[in-house]
């Protein structure tokens, strides 16, 4: 190896351009920290905000990175310089060839000294190893003093050598040991060891650089140790300040470079708050940097040493967060206000920069570095208020609790002064202003009513926002109560149901904060509550016979439903108090509650049987029903942002209040009343009207008339039924129908003078009216009484009653008339009368009740009431037609009621004589629609058999005439059949004809009815004494003319009876009736013509001739405006009977009509 020399001034300069690279370095630094470790946010928001705060936080510990780079360059610095003077003297030993003979030789020459003074005359001191030790001295005459432990100090050097290097404290927290003395001819002085930091957080002192003898380099002197990190809010440890560097040697040699001044600590961050509104605490001040130490003298001709480095500040600590509120909890309560966020703590100063050394004819020293100041802590976010709690009814009207105030947030921490020095150290960066929210907590809802008719709470305010929050949204209103239900007033009305209760108004929003953010939207108002319901009205009370003539009484009313409640005003929204901000939205308003329903009406009440002693017998009116109540008026809907809806109306009853019943009449009776009203039967009483929406009450049936009584000789008797009450009438309902009417009384048995008649029926009462329902039915009639038997006198015969007349449907202005009552029966007629005993004719059949305008049908006309049997002294009853239909002016008419049948005549009569059926009625004309049907003719009654001179039966009743309509006429009704001959008489058979078809309604803008079909021609009796003769057929009905339309078919002609057989004399069949023409069709087709009927057959076994019926004619088609009618085929003739003593004789077949023409 060859020998190498080490040149100290390239050493030196050396270290010259690493302290300029480090200044340049740490001037960078400094100028970027304030724009990177206090990044403002790209908007207010939380977003951003914690961006920001990420690359600040980031950019903070890049500085704190860079400040332990630097100090770690700065004791690389110190320990190359340290090392300059080493340097040689190493190189030189390793390298001499002759090393281990020197070492030999130096044992030996070193033994004395080592062994008088301990220490050797040539030679390295040993290093220190443990913690505080001392490094060896270098020998008496040459060597180099050994390093020292850890924080202990350097071996100095004898005549000849560098002094060994301090070590350092860092690592057990203590004081930086000194450097070596350099040899007192010729040596450098050790360098200081690094400070550390104590277990207070105070940085200590780095330990002095060694100075030099005659000739050579002071040491450099060591660097502070960094102050301690705090604790929670605590301040941190100031930095180290850095050690002397040594003296250069006083001849000739540099002074040592002063020691850095170490970091100041970082400020502990502050706590953050617990729930329920506790602010958070402060961050702490960071430790302030240590001041670097002033470099060693220069000898005569050395340059002074450099000053050291001021510290770098302590960052400050970062404010502790504050707390949400806690949310209320006790009804009513407010929400308690968010924590403030705590400031940021204060960065710690830059140390000074060291003095430089003073130089005798050397060039002074630089002064060091200023230390930069240390960046201030971040500001905390605050809290948010909480949020108040749900009203409470029975506090403040239910007001539901404000929400709490959010808090304010921290302010960031002011940066530290940078160090004086060569170069200023640069003030350290202030931290970030917190620009959290802190939102208003929401308003508590106010609380739901609970008693009937009570208004809900209001919503509780929101909460204000801090500097940068939202308010708070308002609280809903509460709901309203239902109203109190009405209920029934002493005098039977309903009574008016209660008000609902009205909503609570919306909470008002909180404000938005001064710096930022949006005002809160108001609490939308609450729902008003549904009005009570109306009382209902009471039944009337049942009539009492014995007051007011047995009248029931009048039904209650129903209450009005109550009033709903309103509905709660939207709250307003909360202010925006920053330029950037939006004010919150009013509420919705609240819907406004439903008016009550009103209440039901009461049913009228019954009227009361008839007392025969009291008022004739009459019943007692049913009472009146009552009005049902009108539903209470809707709320009206809360203003708002959206306004609230209007509640319905209340609903009314659509049924109820009917009319009471009429009592029934009372029973005629034979030992109550005189005069010509003794026996009759009390008349029904009349049905209620009924209310608003109720029915007509029915009518009370009549009494019936007495039985068997019988006034003295001579003066006859009578005893009519009573009358039906009549039926109530209606508004929007069914009218009421009749009561029927009472049975007549039968006559007395064994009645002289006058004889005894049976007593006619009571009418049956008219169905009650209705505006808008339909009309009620009339009610029967009542039957006929019989005669009394075994009656004689002046006139010596017995009378049996009439049937009454069935009552008329009622008629209605919108809806469908009321079909019309049934006609009685007539009553039968009494045996053994002394003279003529007739028997009763049928009552008539009601009119049907007229249609309304709204498109009601015209009601059915009642069928006619059937005539009553003959006796053996008696001739049968004649039926009774029925009754119209009733006329409708928008729908269609109703149909013509059906004839009655005649009464049979009685066997064994003298002459017995059957009575004719009932005429069909006419069906009911239409304005607007089709024409009611006419009814059918009532058949003829049979007479008797056994009859001791001629049997005959009765004449079929006509078929009733089809009502005129605007759409269609009415087809009419057919003929009733004839009645049969009875059978064995002494002299003639003689059957009845069939009644004739009617003729069709006209239609005024449509199309004819079709006519009627002829009734069938009734048979002849066998075993007539002389001639059995057949009833013809009738003819068919005109088919009715079609203005606009078509004309109506004719109606086809009846056939005709057959004769009986084995009879004494002649048995002649009856002719087919003839067919009836076809309707005329104006501008249409006209209608067909109908067809003959068929004639009967002759009997078989007459004794002379047998002769069958000719058929009928058929009848001519109608001319029409497009096409005529097809005509009527003719009918066939009917056969002769067999086995006749004389001639059979066939008849003759009708003749075929002519087919109608056609065009104008």
């Amino acid at each position: 190896m060859s020998y190498v020399w080490a040149a100290p001034e390239a050493l030196v300069a050396a270290v010259a351009d690493l302290e300029s690279i480090g200044s340049a370095l740490e001037a960078a630094n400094g100028a970027a920290a304030a724009p990177t470790t206090a990044v403002l946010a790209a908007g207010g928001d939380e977003v951003s905000a914690a961006i920001a705060a990420l690359f600040s936080g980031h950019a903070r510990d890049y500085q704190v990175l860079s400040d332990q780079m630097a100090g770690f360059h700065r004791q690389f610095v110190q320990t190359l310089n340290g090392a300059a003077g080493a340097y040689a003297a190493a190189e030189a030993a390793n390298a001499s060839p002759l090393h281990d003979v020197e070492q030999a030789a130096l044992a030996v020459i070193n033994a004395p000294t080592q062994l008088l003074l301990g220490r050797p005359l040539i030679g390295d001191g040993a290093n220190g190893t443990a913690p505080g030790q001392a490094g060896g001295d270098g020998g008496l005459l040459y060597g180099n003093g050994g390093a020292g432990g850890p924080a202990g100090a350097g071996g100095d050097a004898g005549l000849i050598g560098n002094g060994g290097a301090g070590g350092s404290g860092s690592a057990l927290g203590l004081f930086g040991g000194a450097g070596g003395n350099g040899g007192l001819l010729y040596g450098n002085g050790g360098a200081g060891g690094a400070g550390g930091t104590a277990a207070t957080g105070l940085g200590l002192a780095g330990g002095a650089g060694g100075n030099a003898g005659l000739i050579g380099a002071g040491g450099a002197g060591g660097i502070g140790g960094s102050g301690g990190v705090a604790g929670i809010g605590g301040i941190g440890g100031a930095g180290g300040a850095g050690a002397v560097g040594g003296a250069g040697g006083w001849l000739l040699g540099d002074g040592g470079a002063g020691g850095d001044g170490g970091q100041g600590g970082t400020g502990g961050d502050g706590a953050a708050g617990r729930n329920g509104s506790v602010d958070g605490s402060g961050g702490g001040a960071g430790g302030a940097g240590g001041a670097g130490a002033a470099g060693g003298a220069g000898g005569l001709f050395g340059a002074g040493g450099i000053g050291g480095s001021g510290g770098i500040g302590g960052i400050g600590g970062n404010g502790g967060a504050g707390a949400h509120g806690a949310d209320a909890i006790t009804l009513g309560d407010t929400g308690e206000a968010g924590g403030a966020g705590g400031a940021g703590g204060v960065g710690g100063a830059g140390g000074l920069g060291g003095a430089g050394g003073s130089a005798l004819l050397g060039q002074a020293g630089g002064q060091g570095a200023g230390g930069n100041g240390g960046a201030g802590g971040n500001g905390a976010a605050p809290g948010d208020g909480g949020a108040g709690a749900v009203g409470d009814i029975t506090v403040n009207g239910g007001a539901g609790g404000a929400g709490g105030n959010g808090g304010n947030p921290g302010a960031g921490g002011t940066g530290g002064a940078g160090g004086a020095g060569s170069a200023p150290g640069s003030d350290g960066a202030s931290g970030i202003d917190s620009t959290g929210a802190g939102d208003g907590g929401a308003g508590g809802k106010g609380a739901d009513a609970t008693d009937p008719g009570q208004a809900g709470g209001a919503g509780g305010k929101g909460g204000d926002g801090g500097l940068f929050g939202n308010g708070g949204k308002g609280g809903v209103g509460g709901a309203g109560a239902v109203g109190v239900a009405g209920s029934t007033a002493a005098d039977g009305n309903g009574t008016v149901g209660g008000i609902g209760g009205a909503g609570g108004a919306g909470g008002v929003g909180g404000s938005g904060g001064a710096n930022a953010g949006d005002g809160g939207d108001g609490g939308a108002g609450g729902a008003g509550a549904v009005g009570g319901d109306g009382g209902a009205g009471d039944d009337g009370a049942a009539g009492d016979i014995t007051d007011n003539n047995g009248a029931g009484g009048s039904g209650g009313a129903g209450g009005g439903g109550g009033v709903g409640g309103n509905g709660g005003v939207g709250g307003a929204g909360g202010a925006a108090l920053a330029a950037s901000g939006q004010a919150g939205n009013q509420g919705a308003g609240g819907n406004g509650g439903a008016g009550g329903n009103g209440g039901a009406p009461g049913d009228g009440g019954a009227g009361a049987t008839g007392d025969i002693t009291i008022n004739r017998g009459a019943g007692g009116n049913g009472g009146n029903g009552g009005n049902p109540g009108a539903g209470g008026a809707g709320g009206t809907g809360g203003s708002g942002s959206t306004p609230g809806q209007d509640g319905a109306t209340g609903t009314s009853p659509d049924t109820g209040g009917h009319g009471g019943a009429g009592g029934a009449g009372a029973a005629g009776s034979a030992t109550v009343g005189t005069g010509p009203l003794r026996g009759h039967g009390g008349p029904g009483g009349n049905g209620g009207d009924g209310g608003l929406v109720g029915n007509g009450g029915a009518g009370g049936a009549g009494g019936a008339g007495a039985s068997d009584l019988v006034l003295p000789d001579g003066t006859g008797s009578s005893n009519f039924g009573g009358a039906g009450g009549h039926g109530g009438n209606s508004i929007n309902g069914t009218g009421g129908n009749g009561g029927a009417g009472g049975a007549g009384g039968n006559g007395g048995d064994n009645a002289g003078g006058n004889g005894s008649f049976g007593s006619r029926g009571g009418a049956g009462g008219h169905g009650g009216t209705s505006i808008n329902g339909t009309g009620g039915n009339g009610g029967a009639g009542g039957a006929g009484g019989n005669g009394g038997d075994n009656t004689g006198g002046t006139f010596g015969g017995s009378r049996a009653g009439d049937g009454g007349a069935g009552g008329n449907g009622g008629t209605s202005t919108t809806g469908a008339g009321g079909n019309g009552g049934a006609g009685g029966a007539g009553g039968n007629g009494g045996n053994d009368a002394a003279a003529r005993s007739i028997a009763g004719d049928g009552g008539a059949g009601g009119v049907g009740g007229a249609g309304g305008a709204a498109g009601g049908a015209g009601g059915a006309g009642g069928d006619g009431g059937a005539g009553g049997d003959g006796s053996p002294s008696s001739e049968g009853g004649t039926g009774a037609g029925g009754g119209v239909g009733g006329n409708s002016s928008n729908g269609a008419g109703g149909t013509g009621g059906n004839g009655g049948g005649g009464g049979d005549g009685g066997n064994g009569a003298t002459n017995s004589r059957a009575g004719g059926g009932g005429f069909g009625a006419t069906g009911g004309t239409s304005t607007t629609g089709a024409g009611g049907a006419g009814g059918i003719g009532g058949i003829g009654g049979n007479g008797g058999n056994d009859a001791v001179n001629d049997s005959l039966g009765g004449l079929g009743g006509n078929g009733g005439l089809g009502g005129v309509g605007a759409t269609l006429g009415g087809d009419s009704g057919a003929g009733g059949a004839g009645g049969n001959g009875g059978d064995n008489p002494g002299r003639d058979s003689i059957a009845g004809a069939g009644g004739n078809g009617a003729t069709g309604g006209t239609g005024t803008t449509g199309a004819g009815g079709a006519g009627g079909a002829g009734g069938v021609g009734g048979n002849g009796g066998n075993t007539a004494g002389r001639d059995s003769i057949a009833g013809g057929g009738g003819r068919g009905g005109l088919g009715g003319t079609g203005t606009t339309g078509a004309g109506g078919a004719g109606g086809a002609g009846g056939d005709g009876g057959n004769g009986g057989d084995t009879a004494s004399r002649n048995s002649i069949a009856g002719g087919g009736g003839r067919g009836g023409l076809g309707g005329t069709g104006t501008t249409g087709a006209g209608g067909a013509g109908g067809a003959g009927g068929n004639g009967g057959n002759g009997g078989n076994d007459a004794v002379n001739v047998s002769r069958g019926g000719n058929g009928g004619n058929g009848a001519d088609g109608g001319n029409g405006g497009t096409l005529g009618g097809g005509a009527g085929a003719g009918g066939g003739g009917g056969r002769g009977g067999t086995n006749a003593g004389g001639a059979s004789i066939n008849g003759v077949g009708g003749i075929s009509g002519i087919s109608g023409t056609s065009g104008p």
